[in-house]
């Protein structure tokens, strides 16, 4: 049974988790308030609906909107998600509430359509993918979507998409400008896309699946060439019904191409699957093994 974390790890945790949800936040309400309310731009999802209610009502009132209209989501994140993450679903809407409320005054940036939509889309994307990698969540309209994609199917994302062409759509209406309505999309996008940048990371992995007839032989060159680790997967053909071992390789983008080379030139018969990879999580054991492949690929090209 695996051992929690000591008492004084699991605070230090807590501590860089809150701190990057209050970095995040804060890059996400400048991005508002310089950015996007000056050339009348929203988000999507909650964050859109309480920016048009701001702009009927009033500005000052977008922290407060913010806040009220995320209370629903929080209470179905505590009864049917985990209550952990209320916590930090819950902090992270009032860090984000506090700054916008804070950096009311800030002034414009003073940025044409095509800046405010480029840059504070990409603010914004970059402060919730902050707050989302530590934990957090800012839009309810997420939670939402997982209580939907758990009872009817459609994806989270297909849920998200469809609310948000029913805010863009309303925000268009109700202030009769569709012109505006298209730019929050893209907006949005640009936000979108960011925020995935954050959350996944710069690196390109990708996994790979090797059949081939001399995989003993051929786990040692990748292994001694390339310094790559590798997982051996016991399998068993479809129609020949033979055992085979399989292959298993996560490498980088840059990696691909030189491993592909070497898989085919040893065996012109092999079979390569390959898929992307958003994201990997090395235990302990498989940091220093990593290292001590690294420290070893660097000496064989230093001698090579």
């Amino acid at each position: 049974m695996p051992q929690p974390l000591p008492f004084s790890k699991r605070i230090v945790h807590y501590i860089f988790s809150f701190l990057g949800m209050a970095g995040g936040a804060l890059l996400a309400a400048l991005s508002i308030r310089m950015f996007l309310t000056p050339n009348e731009l929203i988000d999507g999802g909650v964050i859109g609906v309480s920016m048009i209610f701001a702009r009927l009502y009033g500005w000052n009132l977008l922290s407060f909107f913010l806040f009220i209209l995320n209370i629903p989501f929080i209470y179905l994140a505590w009864r049917y998600i985990r209550r952990s993450f209320v916590i930090y679903m819950f902090s992270a809407t009032v860090f984000f509430a506090f700054f916008l409320f804070l950096l009311e005054r800030v002034p414009s940036f003073g940025a044409d359509q095509l800046e405010a939509i480029v840059i504070g889309g990409a603010m914004l994307g970059a402060g919730a993918g902050m707050i989302i990698r530590n934990g957090g969540c800012i839009d309810g309209t997420e939670i939402l979507a997982i209580l939907i994609n758990k009872k009817k199917g459609f994806t989270v994302g297909q849920v998200i998409l469809f609310i948000n062409v029913f805010v863009f759509a309303a925000y268009g209406w109700i202030f009769d400008d569709w012109h505006i309505a298209l730019r929050s999309l893209m907006t949005y996008i640009v936000a979108f896309k960011t925020m995935d940048l954050v959350i996944a990371g710069l690196e390109e992995l990708k996994s790979v699946l090797i059949m081939c007839s001399k995989p003993d032989k051929l786990s040692k060159i990748i292994t001694h060439e390339l310094g790559l680790g590798l997982t051996f997967i016991k399998g068993k053909g479809g129609y020949s019904g033979e055992d085979r071992d399989i292959l298993f390789i996560i490498v980088e983008r840059l990696d691909l191409a030189e491993l592909k080379e070497i898989v085919l030139h040893e065996d012109p018969s092999a079979f390569i699957a390959i898929e992307n990879l958003h994201e990997v999580a090395y235990g302990r054991t498989a940091r220093v093994a990593l290292k001590r492949r690294a420290r070893k690929s660097i000496k064989v090209a230093d001698h090579g």
